[in-house]
Parts: C-alpha cells; structure tokens; sequence
C-alpha cells in the first residue's frame, strides 16, 4: 500500500507515502551526495534504490500491485523488469526522454519476486506512468496521482480494491482543489491524510520540493518530527529542519 503524487505549480511538488509490512521487508532511510532514497534490503545484501529522488530531480516510486499474467517476469533481452528500471532512473542512469524510449521500445516486466507499477517524473513535472502487461502513459499537467489499483485498465484491479480504500479518491480532491500556490505543508496534509496503520502502516512519507532542491521526509507517521535533507549541490544554504514551515503538525 503506497500513495504517490506530482503536483507541478509554482513549485513541482512530489510526495510519496511508503506502507509496507515489516514482516515482509526490510528499509532503511539512505541520505547520499547525489541520492535520497528508501533502500530496501534485498537478496543480494544490499538495500536497493526503488523510491527515492536524485540530485536532477528525477524521483521514481514502485507500489504494490495485483498482478496479471501479462506482466509476469521473463530474463530475456527484449524485456525489463520495473525495478531494474526504476532504479536505474532514480541513479539518473537514464533520463526521463530516455525511459520513455525504453517503455515504447521494451516489454516491460515485473521483478521476479514482487507485482509493481510505477510512477517517475523529473524536475520539469513530467510524470510516466508504467503499468508492466498493461502499457504506461505520459503526463505533464498540474497534478498525477497513483496508489495500488491500475489507471489504464481498472478493470484489472477493480476486484482487489479493499473495502473502504479510497485513499485514491481523497487524494484526488485534495489536489483539485488546491491552486498553484500548492505547498509542502499541502503535501504532507495530503499525506497525512492517507496514512495507513498496521500491518501495512506508512513507515516513511517524502515530499520533494523542485525549488528547494530538498526532500522532506517523516518516519512512523510522525508527522511532527519531520526533517529535511538538502542536497549538496543545491545553491543556497537552508534550515536543516523543518518545524517553522509545517506548524499545523506541531503540537
């Protein structure tokens, strides 16, 4: 269970509530010179970049899907899976131009052991979303939106909704009805919003600000405590905190 938003206004604002059951998977907040991610720990010892944001302004998330069999993951050379690809984005090994070449020209698949879709987006406010068996869609308007049901055949999934998830549908009102002054406080109201609890409960939320050159981030829905990592590169020296801009979550 994940929510993932691109808001392109007088900033470009992205947000990703990460839900997922620690009995499962194993994360760790990974703060680098050119990366913020959430590594996920996988087989091979190391904690890969699934969701996470580079220094460019690149910012690719998975979130669980039900899969179909259209989807299913196949190693050969006319195929990649969306966590290869995903990552591959976020490590800017590819440009958004470049993935969007990928998708028309590859068959996209799942990972082996997991049923993803994903959305990326880059600093312009460009989004792609990629639906592995069912195809992807690009977008450049004011706001994209995705949690764990498909946008392209929801048909697909329509079965597999859980009763009273509508973290979509809340989402969805609340970008429609901001204007370009959208906000980071918006982002993590939004956010907070559609926090989910246990077992799948919402262990990191992300907001990432094109202008500030930094990602905000709260761990366990603590959306009190929330802090903020500024890349290196960025130009101008910034709070390391975050208290003064996101006060409706205080107290």
């Amino acid at each position: 269970m994940c929510t993932r938003f691109v808001y392109h206004g007088e900033d470009m604002i992205t947000g990703f509530n990460f839900d997922i059951d620690l009995s499962v998977w194993k994360y760790k907040v990974m703060k680098e010179k050119e990366r913020f991610y959430i590594g996920i720990l996988r087989p091979d010892g190391r904690y890969h970049s699934y969701h996470g944001v580079n220094q460019n302004g690149n910012v690719g998330t998975l979130l669980y899907v039900h899969g179909n069999p259209a989807g299913v993951y196949q190693d050969n050379p006319n195929c990649i899976n969306i966590a290869d690809l995903t990552e591959q984005f976020i490590k800017a090994q590819l440009s958004f131009d470049e993935t969007v070449q990928i998708v028309q020209s590859k068959n996209i698949t799942y990972a082996p052991d997991a049923t993803m879709q994903a959305i990326l987006s880059d600093i312009q406010g460009r989004t792609l979303l990629i639906e592995p068996g069912i195809g992807y869609r690009e977008e450049h308007k004011e706001y994209s939106l995705l949690t764990n049901y498909s946008l392209l055949n929801p048909e697909s999934t329509k079965n597999f909704i859980v009763h009273g998830d509508d973290r979509y549908e809340r989402a969805l009102q609340i970008l429609e009805d901001r204007k370009n002054n959208f906000s980071i406080s918006d982002a993590f109201m939004l956010l907070h919003t559609v926090r989910q609890e246990e077992p799948w409960a919402t262990r990191v939320s992300f907001v990432y600000s094109a202008k500030e050159q930094a990602v905000y981030y709260a761990e366990n829905n603590c959306f009190d405590r929330i802090e903020k990592f500024i890349f290196p590169s960025a130009k101008q020296e910034r709070s390391n905190h975050a208290a003064e801009i996101l006060s409706p979550f205080n107290g």
